[in-house]
């Protein structure tokens, strides 16, 4: 029987510097499992620190060992992904743009995307993953979140040495704290200005992930003062998706983690009632919406995928309103 274990570090009070806040922590371990046959699946989160919190959505941790071979879909949402792994590489062997070779990444960054990654392990995988805003892209990146696209790229390629100092430091670790500590700093260091062109993308973007993908196109287009078309050309040129894949993505994004939650927590997945929360016209609709974007159904998805670490939910900053 799989055993779970659960601890919480509680956050001090005060501002602390990201060397004290390593060591207090502002961690949550999720989740620790074992089971007779060896298996190990572990996910721990950080909060970002609140200089980093406009860039970067979540930091988690994830282990998982003793599992059989397989593949995971790395799904698409509104963040771009950066990974950092502790031991071996993380395989893409199939990238958003099919274009792309399959590649192998001691470190690596994903940008926004509409078709899933397939990442080929061993029965293993060990790392650290940070999500970032399109603001994080352009703070952390220095480089609009558009550049990445639809597709993946070496961190080394992107940052130049500070990625291998990066990785060097994360695998010298000992612990979360450590591991942590060395991305949060890295971040930090990195952090620049992280405005976006025009203010107006970025006000769309916002509008457009608070609402989860539920405000139309034309009403964001009202709200930021320009015509649907201007918004459109702006926003694609600037995030790398259009105003309506970007909704598509957050409406995804939102009906993924209610329905991961759902199952988790041994309720039934509703599909019907999980299309109505989420925005979609019916459940069929939402099933050809994960198809397109998931390439599989949401049953099928949660037969292949539930358990599997790397996308388990992190402590994250309070979210504004519309």
């Amino acid at each position: 029987m799989a055993t779970p274990i659960s601890t919480q570090i509680r956050t001090p009070t005060g501002s602390p510097r990201s060397s004290d806040r390593a060591d207090a922590a502002h961690i949550s371990r999720g989740a620790l499992v074992c089971d007779d046959e060896g298996v190990l699946l572990e996910s721990v989160a950080m909060l970002p620190h609140p200089a980093l919190r406009p860039f970067v959505r979540a930091i988690s941790g994830y282990r998982q060992e003793g599992l059989p071979p397989g593949v995971h879909r790395g799904l698409p949402s509104p963040y771009l992904t950066l990974v950092i792994t502790v031991d071996e590489p993380l395989v893409l062997a199939e990238h958003p743009d099919p274009r792309q070779p399959p590649g192998a990444y001691a470190a690596m960054v994903g940008g926004l995307h509409t078709r899933p990654a397939l990442i080929a392990h061993p029965g293993r995988q060990w790392g650290v993953q940070v999500s970032l805003t399109p603001l994080g892209a352009r703070a952390l990146l220095h480089a609009p979140a558009a550049a990445l696209a639809s597709w993946d790229a070496d961190l080394v390629d992107v940052l130049g040495p500070p990625a291998v100092e990066l990785t060097d430091r994360l695998r010298a670790a000992a612990d979360w704290r450590g591991r942590f500590a060395a991305v949060e700093g890295a971040l930090l260091r990195l952090a620049g200005d992280g405005t976006l062109q025009a203010p107006e993308v970025a006000e769309a973007w916002r509008l457009t992930t608070v609402a989860a993908g539920r405000m139309r196109v034309e009403e964001i287009a009202r709200r930021v003062g320009w015509s649907s078309r201007h918004l459109g050309e702006r926003f694609r040129a600037e995030i790398g998706l259009t105003p309506k894949e970007a909704a598509r993505v957050a409406r995804f994004d939102r009906a993924r983690h209610l329905l991961t939650d759902r199952v988790t927590a041994r309720r039934a997945p509703d599909l019907a009632g999980l299309a109505t929360v989420c925005g979609y016209y019916d459940q069929a609709h939402l099933t050809r919406e994960w198809r397109s974007l998931a390439e599989l159904t949401p049953s099928g998805w949660l037969a292949a995928e539930l358990g599997f670490v790397q996308d388990s939910g992190a402590v994250t900053g309070e979210e504004s309103g519309v």
